[in-house]
């Protein structure tokens, strides 16, 4: 039985520790729609890391996924090239992201999460509506995206910790400029790291403006079965993977979301400097 092989056609470095790779995927690439997520898997033995598909192109039969190297596989990815390939690339996964013609969108990327907003911004564009997008990064290097995230835009807010580039700033206080000038949008949907999501879903919650937030920080199988993506949202028990990526901000508790989502970085750092020592071991013995 041959089984697929899921080649790297391209790779490109996008920001320090950030990489984009075009793979070939075609039945992904077929059905995917914004919102979704793939499980991928770099090695036989290696981990299953969740990867939001950032485009595609069906008749090409490939997908683009968005890496940023911080632990010991996504360090491996990451030096992934071309002609190299995944084990395993399992999806589309996860719900579509709720997409109407609302009226006005403000689409808001904090970080690595620009590449997983640029394709609800995409999609929320062709449904009609007009889209704000606020990308943030903490200093010029990080930003990614700003061109792709320009022309899916009526309006393109770019905002750095440190001012280097665009305005200086978090990505709240662009959005709440939005609103005083402009008016309250018809819908927000943030994706960046859980504190960004948390404090964008603050601004929004007196105005009353409906605000989704997308999840993937916290995933690990994909599938449901592990429980390592359980989330509170309201009264409800949910899961990150099945039940969303993107769930109304308004109703997840951020707090034990964070606390959750920490409990794991002793043992994640451990492995990427176990990893880090046997690679400078195995260089080591080619010299």
């Amino acid at each position: 039985m041959e089984y697929p092989v899921y080649r790297i056609i391209q790779t490109e470095t996008l920001a320090p520790t950030i990489t984009r790779l075009t793979v070939e995927a075609p039945l992904v690439a077929r059905k995917r729609k914004a919102g979704n997520f793939v499980i991928v898997r770099a090695t036989p033995t290696g981990e299953r890391i969740p990867l939001t598909i950032v485009d595609s192109d069906p008749e090409k039969g490939t997908i683009v996924l968005i890496v940023q190297a911080i632990g010991k596989t996504t360090h491996i990815i990451t030096g992934l090239g071309a002609g190299d390939h995944f084990v395993d690339v399992v999806g589309p996964l996860g719900e579509p992201t709720p997409v109407s013609d609302f009226g006005t969108v403000v689409c808001i990327g904090g970080g690595v999460g620009t590449a997983v907003i640029y394709p609800i911004a995409k999609a929320l564009k062709v449904a009609g509506n007009r889209v704000i997008s606020i990308v943030g990064a903490r200093t010029r290097d990080l930003v990614i995206l700003e061109e792709e995230m320009a022309a899916v835009s009526d309006e393109l807010v770019v905002t750095t910790d440190d001012g280097s580039h665009g305005q200086k700033g978090f990505v709240t206080d662009a959005l709440q400029k939005i609103i005083s000038e402009q008016g309250k949008p018809d819908a927000v949907y943030a994706i960046g790291p859980l504190p960004m999501m948390r404090a964008v879903s603050e601004v929004t919650r007196n105005p009353g403006i409906r605000t989704w937030v997308s999840l993937n920080p916290i995933m690990m199988d994909g599938t449901g079965m592990c429980g390592a993506c359980r989330v509170t949202v309201g009264d409800e028990l949910k899961f990150a993977c099945v039940d969303g990526p993107e769930f109304d901000a308004h109703r997840v508790n951020f707090d034990e979301l964070i606390a959750r989502n920490r409990t794991y970085g002793g043992l994640e750092k451990e492995a990427l400097e176990a990893w880090k020592k046997s690679t400078e071991t195995s260089d080591c013995k080619h010299v």
